[in-house]
Order: structure tokens, then C-alpha cells, then sequence
């Protein structure tokens, strides 16, 4: 968080070993006694705040990004180790990935799982007045809650934990069992709409990044997406679309949120409009991602690691400035000259050849040199023909480690994407109404990016609708990690509904660029080969949380089939 709450970390780890009471003195507010931590708001705060600067992912600071995990992203060097796993299908019990930022490594998750449940129990029983309690306590909830939907999303059910285990406590059992799938997510959800009510609607100056009630409705909105997406219905039961898009429809009627004006801007402004929930950054706690995400090579003193690096795939999204895809004949795509006349979108996200970084660094990935096409992996040069600029301040002096001199936030989610999610549920429910097309269009159409959607496409049903929506939530949200999760709830991984290879099955793709007597060629090759296989859908829990808890190891079958208390096929 910012530097507007103050964060103070001695203390935490022996608050949460509560038979412990030797503390520094509280005048010394690097630390406190437990019994003065829970009897001044300050304090307490301060416990509280340190739960909010532990959350992840901590995005903009670490080297890899969950595109990469998806088709949307490839990167030029092989030693990330879980993005090989992941591309290479070979996920094991052993060797499970953590995830970018480590946001479902199951240890962790379930340290920040203990320090909610600590705060939740100590201000209960304390002598706090009762609107702090209310407040705070729902916002510890809403945490609890926001770990939990990473858990659920990755592994299906998980152990529902909400007091401190404690080994000195033998009324409380130190192992539990994996709850359903269903079970959890239904956790997930009751809690969210208890303490939506119970947050505040904004919080701003120095509160800016705590919970709020759309944080906590537009959580609860995209589990009940999630969950009626194939993965989760597959009775493709009407009901659970029909929950998501109240849950999303009210967000949007609290008019609280509106679409930043540019597209262009809209990452490099904290707080603004459109934000939701954010990761804070700031003086006191900056992040270095143009240097991992950045292209590399830009002059002698200034560089990146160009981990950022946009397949074809998703450059192909990118519809023409009249709205239509690049397929369709009438859209005036030139093959030859493949990066004109795109959307803005375009623009203000890919760098492709020809254009420039920090308008003084043009790409150029045809004519070999430090920013030529890496078919390999000797380096950190381009290996699509493509990087990125979204996210990217491209006014941030670089070196190649350089300080952490950039302040913009990690949006966990904002107001773009509570519209799109809008869309495909009432989509799913009523069809392209009214309704839906308002919600595509806002997106579709900021800053005049391109024409509404009924203006573009004359015919339109559920089944199209869909497809532009899909095509929609790819190309607005790539790169703020989304895809992966889309691609799974979708099942689309593996093969898709046709029967024909899914989107993890093909190989990435790349553009190769040539110059052959002063004219340039552009050939789509492949980069790299990926492989998904079904039981993918979820993570297989690590095999030491199961070795450690003899109940999770002797759960078999039930409606979701485990195995010795392992997802299926692991």
C-alpha cells in the first residue's frame, strides 16, 4: 500500500504465535504487546494494513505474468520453470507451478488465510467499538475471501479454514478436510455478499485500495461467472448466469464506476474512475515492470528484459478500425501491411515493427541487431516478432536493474471488466438484448476506438454474440492476466467445442519479417509447441500438503473424485 497507510512489520509474526507476550514497549511503534496491538485502532490497523501489502499477486514487481501461462504471451528464455511445466503438460504433484507472483502457492495462501483469521478472532473479542469491529472485520473477510477464490479457481475444493489452528488447542482439529468445490465456492460467495453492505462504497486519500462494496460485489460477480461457466455448470444450469449478471448489474447501478476516458492512460492513473480494486504502489513502494516487461536493448544505459511478448494470436484479435475482425473480408486487412488500420486498442498495447518505445527507440525485428526475432532462446530478444506496451510507462528511466521508479498500481479488477462479465452472462440468459450490446459497447467504443457492435454486425445472435464477447474480453484485458483464467472456465485448453485442437494445443505463433529487394515480407511461423491435457483444469494439490494431513490423504470419490484426496489424473 501506499505510504498514506503505514505499514509496520516486526510485530506481525509474534502476533500470530498468541501464547506469546514478550513485545517491545508500544512507544516503540516498530512493535507492540498483543494486548495493546487489540485495544487501539491504530494498532490494530496496523495488522490489518500489513495483511493488505502481503496480498498477491504483487504483479508489477515480479518477472513473469499469467499470459504467459495462456496463448496470449510467449517469452524469450526457458528458465521460468513453471511456464514450462505449464506449456510442456508436465505438472506433476511434485512440481506444481505457484503461479505467477506465487498467487496460488498453497502455503502461502493459507499463511494469509491464518493472519485474517487472527484479526477477525482478536477484534471480535476486544474492546474496540462496535463500527470499527463491524467495518474491519468485513474487510478482513473480504480478504480471507479473495485468497480463497485464487485457491478455488486453481485446486476446486480446498480445506475451509476460519479460526487459528493452534497446536496448543486440541478442541480445534490441525487437520481438515478438503471441502467440494461447490462447497467452497459457496463460502466464497455467502461471504462476499454479508460484507458487501457492511464496506464502505468509496475509499479515498489516505483509506485509497482498502475493500469497498464494489470490490467485494465485483468479486463476488466474477466467482458466480466463473462458476457458471462450463467448468463449474456443466448442466449449463440458466440460474447461475442469471446470479452473475445481477451480481455484475447491480456494481454497475451503484454509480460509483465509470470507463477512464483513455485507453492509453488508463494504467498510468492510480485510483481513477474505472478502478476497483488495486494492488497500491507508490514513493515508498514502487515496482520495476518495465524492466522485466519492457523490450530490451534500448540504448547503452537503459534496458529490459522483454518478458512481455504478444503472439500472433492475440494480434490477430485486434479488429480493424471499422470494428470488424481481420477474417472478414470486408474489413480491409492487408496481409502485406498487416498493422494499419487497426482499432486504437492496437495501438496503445502492441509494439510491432516500425514502431517506437519512448518515442525515440523504433522496434525493428527484420533486419537482425538487438531487437531482430529470436526463433531460439539464446536471449531476451523478441522470440513473436512482437512486445507490449500496455501497462508500461514509457517515461521511467531504465537500467538493467534498475530502481523501482515506477508507481502505477495492479488492478485486480476494474470497472472494463465488470462490464464485459455483465455481457456474457446476460448474454447467456436473454441473448444479445438491449442490455448487453449497451455493456459491449462502452468498452468497444472508448475514446472512439471503433463502432457499436449492432452497427458492425447485422445479424447477431446468442452464439455471435458470444464469440464477440470472448473476442472482446481477450483483446481489453491481455496482459492483466485474465486470459488463463477465461481459457480454463471456458474449457477451451484442450480442444474445443468442435472437436478440433483447443487454444493450449497448437502452437504459439510468431510473425517472421524479411526484407527482400527494399520490400518487407510478413510470414506467420510457429515459436513454440504447447500441450494441455484435460486434467489441467485444475491444479494437482502439492503432494506435501497432502503428506501432511493424513484427512485430506484419506478422502476418495464423491462428486468431485478425488483420489487419496489428489485431483483426478495426478
Amino acid at each position: 500500500m501506499k505510504s498514506k497507510i503505514t505499514y509496520i512489520g516486526l510485530f506481525i509474526c509474534m502476533a500470530l504465535i498468541s501464547s506469546c507476550s514478550d513485545f517491545l514497549e508500544v512507544e516503540n511503534r516498530n512493535s507492540v504487546t498483543d494486548d495493546v496491538l487489540w485495544s487501539e485502532e491504530q494498532n490494530a490497523d496496523l495488522f490489518l494494513n500489513d495483511m493488505y501489502n502481503d496480498l498477491l499477486p504483487d504483479a508489477n514487481k515480479v518477472t513473469q505474468h499469467l499470459d504467459q501461462f495462456s496463448d496470449n504471451s510467449d517469452v524469450g528464455t526457458n528458465w521460468m520453470a513453471g511456464y514450462a511445466n505449464i506449456g510442456n503438460a508436465q505438472i506433476t504433484p511434485e512440481n506444481y507451478p505457484t503461479g505467477f507472483s506465487d498467487v496460488w502457492d498453497w502455503e502461502k495462501a493459507y499463511k494469509k488465510i491464518r493472519k485474517c483469521n487472527v484479526f477477525i478472532k482478536k477484534v471480535t473479542e476486544s474492546t474496540l467499538s462496535d463500527s470499527y469491529k463491524q467495518h474491519r472485520i468485513s474487510e478482513a473477510r473480504f480478504l480471507r475471501a479473495f485468497v480463497y477464490h485464487w485457491l478455488w479457481m486453481t485446486y476446486g475444493g480446498v480445506p475451509l479454514i476460519t479460526v487459528p489452528l493452534d497446536n496448543q488447542n486440541t478442541d480445534i482439529p490441525l487437520e481438515n478436510p478438503r471441502a467440494t468445490a461447490q462447497e467452497t465456492f459457496d463460502f466464497i460467495v455467502s461471504e462476499l455478499g454479508e460484507v458487501a453492505p457492511l464496506l464502505n462504497e468509496t475509499e479515498t486519500g489516505n483509506n485509497a485500495g482498502r475493500a469497498t462494496q464494489g470490490a467485494a460485489l465485483t468479486l463476488k460477480g466474477w466467482c458466480e461467472l466463473y462458476h457458471a461457466s462450463a467448468q463449474r455448470n456443466p448442466a449449463n444450469d440458466i440460474e447461475r448466469w442469471k446470479t452473475a449478471a445481477k451480481t455484475c448489474k447491480s456494481v454497475m447501478e451503484m454509480g460509483v464506476y465509470s470507463l477512464a476516458s483513455d485507453f492509453d492512460v488508463l494504467f498510468m492513473t492510480n485510483n481513477n474512475s474505472e478502478s476497483i480494486f488495486a494492488r497500491q504502489y507508490g514513493p515508498d513502494k514502487g515496482n520495476n515492470k518495465e524492466m522485466h516487461f519492457g523490450p530490451p536493448a534500448i540504448g547503452s544505459s537503459r534496458s529490459g528484459w522483454g518478458n512481455f511478448q504478444p503472439t500472433q494470436q492475440l494480434v490477430d484479435e485486434f479488429s480493424m478500425e471499422n470494428g470488424l475482425p481481420i477474417t472478414d473480408p470486408a474489413s480491409g486487412y492487408d496481409p502485406n501491411n498487416p498493422y494499419e488500420g487497426r482499432e486504437k486498442r492496437f495501438y496503445a498495447t502492441i509494439l510491432y515493427n516500425g514502431s517506437k518505445w519512448r518515442n525515440e527507440f523504433e522496434i525493428m525485428t527484420q533486419l537482425g541487431g538487438n531487437n531482430s526475432i529470436d526463433l531460439g532462446y539464446s536471449n531476451d530478444n523478441t522470440h513473436t516478432g512482437y512486445y507490449a506496451r500496455k501497462r508500461l510507462n514509457e517515461n521511467k528511466e531504465l537500467s538493467m536493474f534498475g530502481n523501482e521508479t515506477s508507481y502505477e498500481n495492479y488492478m485486480f479488477f476494474r470497472y472494463g471488466e465488470v462490464l464485459l462479465n455483465f455481457a456474457e452472462a446476460e448474454n447467456e440468459v436473454n441473448g444479445p438484448t438491449k442490455e448487453v450490446l449497451d455493456a459491449i459497447n462502452l468498452v468497444r467504443t472508448r475514446n472512439g476506438n471503433m463502432p457499436k457492435v449492432e452497427d458492425t454486425f447485422k445479424s447477431l445472435n446468442k452464439e455471435s454474440m458470444r464469440e464477440i464477447i470472448r473476442r472482446e474480453r481477450r483483446v481489453e484485458l491481455c496482459f492483466e492476466d485474465k486470459r488463463w483464467w477465461d481459457i480454463r472456465r471456458w474449457e477451451i485448453a484442450d480442444k474445443l467445442p468442435d472437436g478440433s485442437p483447443g487454444v493450449m494445443n497448437v502452437p504459439l505463433k510468431g510473425m517472421l519479417i524479411e526484407e527482400n529487394n527494399g520490400t518487407l515480407t510478413y510470414t506467420i511461423v510457429d515459436v513454440r509447441d504447447r500441450k494441455f491435457l484435460p486434467k489441467m483444469y485444475l491444479m494437482p494439490l502439492p503432494q506435501g500438503a497432502i503428506d501432511r494431513n493424513s484427512v485430506i490423504a484419506a478422502q476418495n470419490g464423491g462428486v468431485d473424485n478425488w483420489v487419496n484426496g489428489q485431483n483426478p489424473g495426478y
